[in-house]
């Protein structure tokens, strides 16, 4: 575990030699934060992320950004995005990645309250969630601690680089499997019940548009 927690460390230094998605660049620079239901705005679907461990803002740049971006284009603009950062409990530190439940308390509680959010102040909207790297551990386990209500609401989550996808059986325990789509690139440890960043794990904004389509299709 100790070796494992060096490497994590060690290899997150390269995530600056492997750039987002070039035909979403732009994108990812206008959209590192999202905060559009926190300003107070609704749509038919609301998008709620949360990013990776040491990525910046509530949106990171691996994916975060540029699924938001095709999402909307998917749905012809009628969706607000919306990430979960540190102000909401959710710090992407690297330690919290070695809990039980590969995130921390205090970052799942900050997914609830905002995806409860979501239900109350869209009542109409649908609720699709997404997360990268450890950020798909706090999407798990909030979905997890969902009331029966609100998660009838979730009507989609797409997880990239899932850190609980060999303990969960590549799902989310309790939650639909045809409305979860996992992203797991060839050559990614964190799939296989490791800590072990990998290069393959840093690819996963090419997946951000097969992501955007599936999540738009579970709002038909």
């Amino acid at each position: 575990m100790k070796n494992s927690f060096i490497t994590v460390f060690a290899i997150l230094g390269l995530t600056s030699a492997f750039p987002v998605d070039q035909t979403h660049q732009l994108d990812a620079r206008q959209l590192v934060i999202s905060d559009e239901l926190k300003l107070g705005k609704c749509a038919g679907s609301v998008f709620i992320f949360a990013r990776g461990s040491t990525e910046a803002d509530n949106m990171g740049a691996i994916c975060g950004p540029q699924t938001c971006g095709d999402l909307k284009d998917n749905l012809d603009g009628d969706a607000i995005c919306q990430g979960i950062g540190t102000v909401d409990g959710y710090a992407g530190d690297l330690a919290s990645n070695f809990l039980s439940k590969n995130t921390n308390d205090l970052a799942i509680a900050g997914a609830v309250k905002m995806i409860n959010q979501a239900a109350t102040q869209c009542p109409e909207a649908n609720i699709l969630l997404g997360g990268y790297s450890q950020g798909t551990a706090v999407i798990d386990n909030a979905v997890q601690a969902l009331s029966a209500s609100v998660k009838s609401k979730v009507k989609g989550v797409v997880l990239f680089g899932f850190t609980r996808n060999a303990q969960d059986r590549g799902r989310i325990p309790g939650y639909d499997t045809s409305r979860t789509k996992v992203f797991c690139a060839l050559g990614d440890l964190v799939c296989d019940n490791t800590l072990v960043i990998t290069a393959a794990h840093l690819t996963y904004g090419a997946d951000a548009s097969a992501a955007a389509r599936f999540l738009a299709g579970t709002t038909k």
